[in-house]
């Protein structure tokens, strides 16, 4: 432990029962400080996941992972979600035995080896197996980067400091995609090709080994004093069979959030028509880079957009989710009303692989980017709303960690069921008819669960009830609340 505690008696140990969020503990100081200060190490976190999912974000909005035949990536892609959405129960458990920050470097290492497995491809065109099998242990080991991203970011701020340290921290992952789009479009520039190569997977490769080298000079999470004084306890997660009670209980106790999940389930499907189906299938790969930096770039003006929005002073709570709804609504049809302007003039029959494509010179070209461009506004609005939605039904963090769980295992399952789809050589219109239902379903799904659940301030009382469930499941597992006492704060 760094510095000394203001605190007089005895130091944490198993025996005694301390709270230690009430301790005060002298931080270190100067350059010492300087790295053990928690929006040092949340930076360092931010990168981690700026060059890890940042470049990978890159590397599928290339459509195709930048590939001339689009199969084996979406083959990937769907073996990448569904492991996700199955280890992601037991990505919590690994957490709470190993730390958050083995758990991080643990987590890093798939995106490297899916990295690698189309610079493999590249280089040997049979090694299509490599590069499922890449993307299936990546599913495993996104879900323990994930979770323990979440312990991190979480832990170190203060109450009032988390506004600010969750926004530091998306604003680096978000420019990961970004700069990784950028490399490919430097890369790729002078070239019209319909593949990208060996040069673009090097650069993203060596930008992703960097990423997985920063957990290892993170600071120990139980040697860090949070700015007030108060010694950062990450929270452990539950074991994967309360996981699942507490799935269950969440369901039971508060029904409205199935309304959410058709949302849920099109939080990633779209990407597959997008990145796959009009990215890859359109353009030549100078084209699909130039989209991907202004698809990403968009990304960022959408959150904030949206955010003007739902976190406005001057409207009500409940005016703000109906006035957010709207929005999505109307750029709902707005975008694939255009989109389906497109879709109809081409065919995966039509446009082969190896055909010449659309190149950033072309006269149709402009108004083809502005498509991309509304699509990542759109992608960027939908995942804002759906958290600040899941937000607004409670305020305890156990449930909101529930909702959360809820989120990412039923968005894999859609993006899992849509790239195999994709793969197996479904038609375009099908994709992008499927798609366009939907998120229309989802929206319209969700209007009654605003209207009943949404109030201009979150009422407590339910969640009393998954307070209580929560505990039974505990005293269900064995779990000793003292004994869970002395298992956090010893180390």
């Amino acid at each position: 432990m760094h510095g000394t505690s203001f605190a007089q008696g005895a130091s944490p140990s198993p025996g005694n029962d301390i709270d230690l969020s009430k301790e005060r503990f002298e931080r270190p100081r100067g350059l010492k400080g300087v790295y053990y200060h928690p929006i040092t190490q949340l930076v360092m976190l931010g990168f981690v996941c700026f060059l890890c999912p940042g470049m990978f974000n890159a590397l599928t909005g290339l459509g195709g992972g930048g590939q001339m035949n689009a199969t084996t990536s979406a083959n990937s892609t769907c073996a990448l979600y569904a492991t996700y959405a199955f280890f992601a129960f037991f990505s919590g458990t690994v957490n709470n035995k190993i730390g958050a920050k083995w758990t991080l470097f643990l987590g890093s290492f798939g995106y490297a080896l899916y990295v690698g497995s189309y610079l493999a491809i590249n280089i040997h065109p049979n090694s299509g197996d490599f590069v499922i099998g890449a993307g299936a242990i990546l599913g495993v080991t996104a879900a323990f980067l994930w979770t323990a991203q979440g312990a991190l970011m979480l832990s170190y701020p203060t109450e009032a400091q988390k506004g600010v340290f969750i926004s530091i921290f998306w604003a680096i992952f978000n420019l990961g995609a970004v700069v990784g789009a950028s490399v490919s479009l430097g890369e790729n520039f002078h070239s019209t090709d319909n593949s990208v190569g060996n040069g673009t997977y090097i650069g993203i490769l060596i930008l992703t080994l960097i990423g997985v080298t920063i957990p290892l000079l993170m600071a120990d999470p139980n040697k860090m004093i949070r700015t007030d004084g108060t010694k950062v306890v990450t929270p452990r997660s539950p074991s994967w069979k309360s996981e699942f009670y507490n799935l269950w209980v969440a369901i039971v106790s508060d029904p409205m959030i199935l309304l959410l999940f058709p949302m849920f389930f099109a939080s990633n499907y779209f990407y597959t028509w997008q990145f796959n189906d009009y990215n890859s299938a359109l353009f030549d790969i100078r084209a699909r880079s130039m989209n991907n930096v202004m698809y990403w770039l968009s990304q960022i003006a959408g959150s904030w957009m949206i955010g003007l929005v739902l976190d406005t002073s001057r409207l009500r709570r409940r005016t703000r989710a109906f006035v957010g709804w709207t929005v999505l609504l109307v750029m709902v049809f707005i975008v694939h009303v255009w989109a389906y302007q497109y879709q109809k003039t081409y065919t995966r029959e039509s446009i082969p692989p190896d055909a010449q494509k659309m190149d950033i010179y072309d006269a149709s070209y402009p108004a083809h980017v502005w498509l991309m461009i509304l699509y990542g506004l759109l992608d960027a609005m939908w995942q804002t709303t759906a958290f600040w939605l899941i937000g607004a039904m409670s305020n305890d963090t156990n449930k909101l960690a529930i909702y959360a769980g809820f989120y990412h295992s039923i968005q894999s399952a859609g993006a899992a069921g849509v790239w195999r789809m994709d793969a197996i050589g479904l038609p375009y219109m099908n994709i992008f008819l499927s798609t366009w239902c939907l998120v229309a379903a989802g929206l319209l799904l969700a209007f009654p669960m605003i209207y009943t659940r949404v109030r201009d301030t979150t009422v407590l009382d339910d969640e009393a009830i998954v307070k209580q469930a929560l505990e039974e499941t505990r005293t269900k597992e064995g779990i000793d609340v003292s004994e869970e006492k002395a298992d956090k704060y010893s180390a």
